[in-house]
């Protein structure tokens, strides 16, 4: 028999490896390795979910209607130019099979979200890495990289991990640099945690390149729900609706979603207490010869002095049962990434970093 083979590309994509959740031989483990809100999804949207239970032998709205209006009520959008989807990733993958194809190439930072690589990859187009200018996003670069190949252009901002982010004058610069026939595609997964920030949309305006993805995972805390969101041009939505299926997001993910955007206090006191002891545990980090970048993030990016000592220091927060994420594969080797747990577990990273340094004397 014929050895049936995979479509180039797909082989060349390592599996993903998600943020720990136990060490061996330690019970009670604090996770800060995957960037979860440590105080969970709001209560609204406990509730709606567990209403939705009773109704799951149903299929669920296929045009997901009533969490696109609400969306566009909660941020100012029109609901007929919003997508749905299991995660933002989803909404990623959609884009690359809709725009990127063998002969293709799809940019990205070198310190930037790994589904970027994988989907461009799964969809037969070229992956291709661009420079970051000291982990901050460099739009001379990305100009720089494009070719008449270029179809799309993934940049977080925020970022992930480095927790940095750049303008709004530079994402239009970026935008208005990009070559005839490439779209820029702004990943605002933590976008809610930076006050006032809009994650783009204001430079999207009457432009028809760009796109914006969003989440649900992150300050939201429906990582477990898989569902997400993107707004761009109404002919961009129009072609990805057509790759999407019909019901690829559950109901109780829909009712969670729509009673989350819509539970905008809740959204308010995680943002704050995120600000707060982010603000508290970079400064305790850096006292102690670690530091980080300014985050507009729910993590911060701990750099130490080598690799060796950035694993070393992982191994021993393991040992006191702390889970944060090492980032080698993201170009970062000598970093962790910490995500900002409640004031216990930020108080207990700052006490274990503080017990490995004086361990090392």
């Amino acid at each position: 028999m014929t050895q049936l083979t995979p479509q180039p590309g797909i082989m060349d994509i390592a599996l993903y490896q998600g943020g720990a959740a136990h060490v061996n031989g330690v019970s009670n483990v604090v996770k800060l390795s995957s960037n979860e809100n440590p105080f969970g999804p709001s209560p609204r949207a406990i509730q709606a979910m567990q209403d939705a239970a009773a109704t799951m032998h149903r299929y669920p709205s296929s045009d997901h209607g009533a969490l696109r209006q609400a969306i566009g009520e909660v941020h100012g959008l029109e609901p007929e130019q919003i997508i749905c989807g299991a995660g933002s990733d989803e909404i990623i993958a959609f884009l690359c099979q809709a725009y990127a194809g063998p002969g293709d190439e799809v940019l990205y930072t070198e310190h930037g979200f790994a589904m970027y690589r994988i989907s461009a990859l799964a969809a037969g187009a070229t992956p291709v890495e661009v420079k970051e200018r000291e982990r901050v996003t460099d739009v001379d670069a990305l100009l720089a990289g494009c070719t008449d190949r270029t179809r799309l252009v993934f940049i977080a901002n925020p970022n992930n991990p480095t927790g940095t982010m750049i303008s709004e004058a530079e994402v239009a610069r970026l935008a208005d640099g990009l070559p005839d026939g490439a779209l820029l595609v702004l990943d605002g997964a933590y976008a809610e945690y930076v006050e006032g920030f809009d994650a783009g949309a204001a430079v999207m305006g009457a432009r028809r390149n760009v796109f914006m993805t969003r989440t649900f995972s992150k300050i939201y805390g429906l990582g477990g729900a898989r569902i997400g969101w993107g707004y761009g041009p109404r002919e961009i939505i129009n072609v990805l609706n057509r790759v999407r299926g019909p019901f690829n997001v559950s109901s109780t993910a829909l009712a969670g979603a729509e009673a989350s955007v819509r539970d905008v206090g809740y959204v308010g006191q995680c943002r704050a207490e995120n600000a707060k002891w982010r603000a508290w545990l970079a400064n305790a980090l850096a006292e102690l010869g670690v530091p980080s970048d300014v985050s507009s993030t729910n993590f911060i990016l701990a750099r130490f002095s080598s690799q060796a000592e950035a694993e070393a220091c992982d191994l021993y927060l393991q040992a006191q049962g702390l889970i944060v994420r090492r980032v080698a594969g993201y170009n970062l080797p000598t970093a962790l990434r910490i995500t900002i747990g409640d004031e216990d577990a930020c108080r207990r990273i700052a006490q274990g970093v503080k017990a490995f340094k004086e361990g090392q004397v």
